[in-house]
């Protein structure tokens, strides 16, 4: 079993800057694949980003290419999401989620996490 915790969410204005860390424990992430979720209010889930259980593949949503940066740090069983530029359309509930040796994707993952709110003032 892997617990998932979001954190580093808030409020920051448009054009601004968050981190979200995504802790993992009661097992090692370094088998897992990872990803990150978003659910604004109203709508459905949508992907994010995801990153190989090495690090190796990355794959980003087209809305935040290029603003967007999903990172792991295994020997912290940590994934973190840096977010720049933000807009108003990114405001959501961010979710992290763990697929075991393979990619996580918004159908197929193992775990995820409560999730953490973000809000983007314009």
């Amino acid at each position: 079993q892997v617990q998932l915790v979001e954190s580093g969410g808030g409020l920051v204005e448009s054009g601004g800057s968050l981190r979200l860390s995504c802790a993992a424990s009661g097992r090692t992430l370094s088998r897992y694949g990872m990803a990150w979720f978003r659910q604004a209010p109203g709508k459905e889930h949508e992907f994010v980003a995801t990153i190989s259980w090495s690090g190796g593949s990355i794959d980003y949503a087209d809305s935040v290419k290029g603003r967007f940066t999903i990172s792991r740090l295994n020997a912290k069983n940590t994934v973190y999401l840096q977010m720049n530029s933000l807009k108003s359309e990114d405001t959501a509930v961010y979710y992290c989620a763990a697929k075991r040796w393979g990619l996580a994707t918004l159908n197929d993952y193992d775990y995820r996490g409560q999730g953490t709110q973000v809000t983007v003032s314009s």
